[in-house]
């Protein structure tokens, strides 16, 4: 029996405080970090008995709770010490993961956000999971807010920089759909939207990389899903010399703890720097 329903009683008598904290999964394991991230924002840190090696915000995460997964493996028996009473995960790519744990008895809830719409749903969902809509909404419609500031802001350009978001080097990988999205929202266009709908990172390979070199990006941006991004590797690449974006210098990286996890972190932090390189690009070559 979970701690949640054994407390029904204690559920009960808190019914009418829609914050009481006694409602939703009072011990939850996070596989990924975005769900980390947001619990803390919610101020509901306290539920989270396990979390992903990868996560890095909020930074005190990693001081305060066991590390029990990585991406596409983890710790089972670990997380069954830990008595989840619901482990959160993301997408097929943890279908294993998810499947192994409900042989045990555990409740997974897997999201699968790969939209900057989905990304909000997700929030919002995990804010009702633990008692915390007023909050979560709150902050949902403050990145909200920016985003459509930002927006309105890079609307004024009098022209767009076509941007290569790369996430891999070898092969080159596009950018996912979310990450796409807020590069547009940032002020620029994808190269490459035609492979952003393409959920898996297989779907979004570039098998021959002169292709990029024929869409002439203004800017490219690296997140080389969790390794540093080189820029000199790129700007020796056979062929490269007469892309724009290596002419005028402008290669960046955006972290992938910052871009390429679904949550709060892209929606604020992540779009904030595409966004600034973006005007500032603009500012010199627009």
């Amino acid at each position: 029996m979970t701690e949640q329903a054994g407390n029904w009683r204690n559920m009960a008598a808190g019914s009418d405080r829609a914050d009481s904290g006694v409602y939703g999964p009072q011990r939850i394991v996070c596989l990924t970090e975005e769900p980390t991230e947001w619990l803390y924002l919610l101020g509901e840190e306290r539920r989270i008995v396990g979390i992903s090696g990868y996560t890095v915000r909020p930074p005190r995460a990693r001081e305060e709770k066991p590390k029990v997964s990585a991406y596409l493996s983890a710790k089972i028996d670990k997380i069954v010490d830990l008595r989840p009473d619901c482990v959160i995960g993301f997408s097929d790519l943890q279908a294993d993961i998810a499947a192994q744990l409900v042989k045990r008895g555990i409740q997974v809830t897997i999201f699968n956000q790969r939209s900057v719409a989905e990304i909000f749903s997700m929030m919002y969902q995990l804010a009702a999971m633990v008692g915390q809509v007023e909050r979560g909404m709150a902050l949902i419609r403050t990145m909200q807010q920016r985003l459509l500031a930002i927006e309105q802001a890079a609307s004024g350009l009098k022209r767009r920089p076509r941007v290569f978001f790369e996430e891999w080097n070898d092969p080159h990988i596009s950018c996912i759909a979310w990450v796409s999205e807020l590069v547009g929202i940032a002020g620029g266009d994808d190269c490459f939207p035609e492979l952003a709908k393409e959920a898996m990172g297989k779907g979004r390979i570039i098998a021959d990389g002169l292709e990029i070199v024929r869409r002439a990006p203004d800017i490219i941006f690296g997140s080389w899903c969790g390794k540093k991004f080189r820029p000199e590797l790129v700007a020796a690449r056979p062929g490269w010399e007469n892309v724009p974006a290596l002419q005028n210098k402008q290669l960046f990286e955006i972290k992938s703890s910052e871009i390429l996890q679904p949550g709060p972190a892209a929606l604020t932090d992540g779009v904030e720097k595409l966004h600034r390189f973006i005007m500032e690009w603009s500012r010199l070559h627009g």
